[in-house]
């Protein structure tokens, strides 16, 4: 019995560890953000976060060992939020078609809000797109299953022709990446939002005459 209860305490204490673990790392990783989004990464040092943290430069190097280790972080932290988004599409009772129109732009209106509230951030989403490419391949590999998912249905119910679903998903995730720029900048926006139903009309007819 004795043995027992010390198991579960060894068990409740490293739940603990583990919990308190994660609580940390959020708390860095949140103080990093608001803090390249007021100076910006060049212009933030890694004593800067230890200190608006109140964690200390050992405790911070614990968790990441520089200062592009937190950046990826808090950048792989922000577009978790297009993937939640991009969750509650996929759970609404939609037809395909509708669904796959409802997925691209909450992608777009996402990643937009996502670059628009993090202030100085949002000139080194520009200037560091291929860290923002190495950080989000696996929202990218998600997102493509949920196409082909939406793909697969649309093909069930007759309403998409699609040889291949998964290289179809490939190219419209592809697509949805190349209008993010133009899209933040707000030299799409106007333009998509205002035209929806013709965006409709060419996503699932093309330049094809009915």
């Amino acid at each position: 019995m004795f043995f027992y209860s010390s198991q579960c305490l060894i068990f409740v204490k490293t739940i603990y560890y583990l919990i308190m673990i994660a609580k940390t790392k959020d708390i860095l990783v949140d103080v990093a953000r608001k803090l390249f989004a007021e100076k910006g990464f060049e212009n933030t040092t890694m004593n800067d976060i230890a200190l608006a943290s109140q964690k200390g430069r050992r405790t911070l190097y614990t968790y990441f060992k520089s200062k592009e280790d937190i950046y990826f972080a808090v950048v792989e932290t922000e577009l978790d939020q297009i993937k939640n988004r991009l969750d509650d599409v996929m759970q609404k009772d939609l037809r395909p078609d509708d669904k796959l129109v409802d997925f691209i732009y909450t992608h777009l209106d996402t990643i937009k809000d996502i670059v628009n509230r993090n202030g100085n951030l949002k000139a080194d989403f520009f200037s560091n797109i291929s860290v923002v490419e190495k950080v989000r391949r696996k929202l990218d590999l998600r997102e493509r299953v949920m196409l082909k998912i939406i793909l697969e249905k649309g093909i069930e119910e007759e309403l998409f022709s699609v040889e291949d679903p998964y290289f179809a998903a490939l190219m419209i995730n592809n697509a949805v990446k190349g209008m993010e720029v133009p899209y933040i900048r707000g030299e799409l926006e106007y333009q998509m939002k205002n035209k929806r139903k013709q965006i409709t009309n060419f996503l699932f007819f093309g330049l094809k005459q009915k």
